[in-house]
């Protein structure tokens, strides 16, 4: 993907694939049509209505280093890496987020 507009054309496709209008996305995802219409028009929107969106037409976020010689990473599969890598929370930040510093 290179511009907005062909994000656009990829959802419009993705629709009509799976056979839904633009007023049905209200009910798989909250949108008002006007709303979801000025998305497939090419309208900037912020990552989170976007991710929004892709649910909605079961699709999801990958990112591809542009020289492709590195497989593309799902947003999911980066979350997984992460936790097989064995990062842990740090109880110290826990307890003091959640008010357990300094209790007996």
């Amino acid at each position: 993907m290179k511009n907005i507009d062909e994000i656009a054309e990829l959802l419009i496709e993705r629709r009509k694939k799976l056979g839904i209008e633009q007023k049905d996305m209200y009910m798989r995802i909250g949108m008002k049509q006007q709303q979801y219409q000025r998305i497939e028009a090419g309208s900037d929107v912020k990552l989170s209505t976007l991710l929004r969106v892709l649910e909605g037409l079961d699709l999801e976020l990958s990112i591809t280093p542009k020289d492709r010689k590195a497989p593309p990473v799902s947003v999911h599969e980066a979350s997984a890496n992460l936790n097989k890598e064995g990062l842990q929370d740090d109880t110290d930040d826990l307890d003091f987020w959640f008010g357990s510093e300094g209790k007996s």
